[in-house]
């Protein structure tokens, strides 16, 4: 097993040759090597998760964005995931709670209210992401986001967002006003 290093610059045979500020991986016979893009986002969701763990609040849309994006990005079919808070916005868990295709996934708002109840949560942040890259939110996006405000404020549980993610770009409904 590989590990990520990034103080050192350097080749395999000489890791002061390479320029400043390259990523490397040092293998179980410590010889360095650039890092390839799918061993530093495993790590980068190692560390993320590392600080993003039960109880951590999420006091900030940049921290949910920045853990969506590493989660859901790298996906090639449609996910549907909830993250579940509670009333100081501390995280409880995140679920990835449907998986779809390509370009669409079903959604069963019963299902979400049903979680939203195991977990005891008081609010939640819906996501989803777009393999396609583009993070505009289509009617059906819009629809049942309302759908489930609406569903779970029967329970007392808080929409605070729905956020698109697509590639290293996201949306988030509460910023365009959409809840």
């Amino acid at each position: 097993m590989s590990s990520l290093n990034a103080d050192v610059a350097g080749s395999a045979s000489n890791p002061m040759e390479l320029s400043r500020g390259a990523l490397l991986v040092c293998d179980a016979g410590g010889v360095y090597r650039p890092a390839t893009a799918d061993e530093v986002l495993r790590h980068a969701r190692l560390v993320l998760a590392k600080r993003v763990r039960r109880g951590v609040t999420f006091d900030s849309p940049a921290l949910v964005k920045d853990y969506l994006r590493v989660h859901l990005s790298p996906l090639e079919h449609e996910v549907f995931a909830v993250i579940f808070l509670d009333a100081q916005h501390r995280l409880i868990a995140c679920e990835q709670m449907f998986r779809g295709t390509l370009a669409q996934t079903s959604v069963y708002p019963r299902e979400v209210v049903k979680r939203a109840l195991v977990h005891n949560c008081a609010a939640v942040v819906l996501a989803h992401n777009h393999p396609s890259g583009s993070t505009e939110p289509s009617r059906a996006d819009e629809y049942l986001t309302q759908t489930l405000k609406t569903s779970l404020a029967i329970i007392d549980v808080r929409v605070l967002d729905h956020i698109i993610v697509g590639g290293d770009a996201t949306t988030s409904f509460a910023e365009r006003g959409l809840l």
